[in-house]
């Protein structure tokens, strides 16, 4: 009977843990769809009104997903990352950006998926330290306006390599990058250069990254330089 009573607890323990990702997944798509337009965030109403912000990091606190369950886990901590960003600028605002704070990636800790967190810790160690893809940098957004355009809507684990690919497209299709014909000459974004390693694994070069997702391909010959990043607040 011990044995019994113990499955059915781990059974229903299990189902509440899904629901509970799924109620985060579908608060968080509610949340973003309300308050964000165009890549930006409109941080002066969310700071009057933080309640929704809070629910949400609230609900993520004790969410935990196992590294095996990939794209749940991608997903969770995407959104999680996200939503962490936001609710560190509210912590601040008002503010002109992220980097006014000295202790924002680094140092700022969030109660999420059962662990005490950054932001830092987040992207380097739980999403690149155990995943190979360079795509992350197009979804996790520092509330820069450098950074990739927060889109409206949750990601989710269903969806998540299309939303991926979708986002590192229209970055490198878009001002990602600055190409120079006359000049044979490309620009992009210094994310590049920070993350060099993830863009020129497997002998690729960045050039060889960027003609993946490009619709115009960029020549092997043309010369490669980095422009400085945009810091200030992508506020709406």
């Amino acid at each position: 009977m011990k044995i019994v009573s113990l499955y059915i607890a781990l059974i229903v323990t299990l189902a509440s843990g899904a629901q509970d990702l799924e109620t985060f997944f579908f608060k968080t798509d509610t949340f973003l769809k309300a308050h964000v337009t165009n890549g930006k965030v409109a941080y002066a109403r969310l700071h009057k009104a933080q309640s929704q912000l809070n629910e949400l990091l609230t609900l993520a606190e004790t969410i935990t997903v196992d590294v095996t369950d990939t794209k749940n886990y991608q997903a969770f901590w995407i959104n999680a990352y996200n939503i962490a960003v936001i609710k560190g600028i509210i912590e601040n605002y008002p503010l002109k950006s992220p980097l006014d704070d000295k202790d924002f990636f680094d140092k700022t800790t969030y109660h999420l998926g059962g662990k005490k967190t950054t932001l830092n810790f987040i992207e380097n160690t739980l999403l690149r330290g155990n995943f190979n893809d360079a795509r992350f940098h197009f979804v996790l957004v520092c509330g820069a306006i450098g950074c990739p355009p927060l889109i409206a809507e949750v990601y989710l684990p269903n969806t998540l390599n299309t939303q991926l690919e979708t986002q590192t497209k229209l970055a490198l299709n878009g001002n990602f990058l600055k190409v120079n014909a006359k000049k044979q000459t490309v620009e992009v974004s210094e994310i590049m250069k920070w993350y060099n390693e993830d863009f020129t694994r497997n002998g690729m070069t960045e050039i060889d990254f960027i003609n993946r997702y490009r619709i115009e391909k960029i020549p092997d010959n043309y010369k490669l330089g980095y422009f400085t990043y945009n810091w200030n607040l992508n506020k709406n």
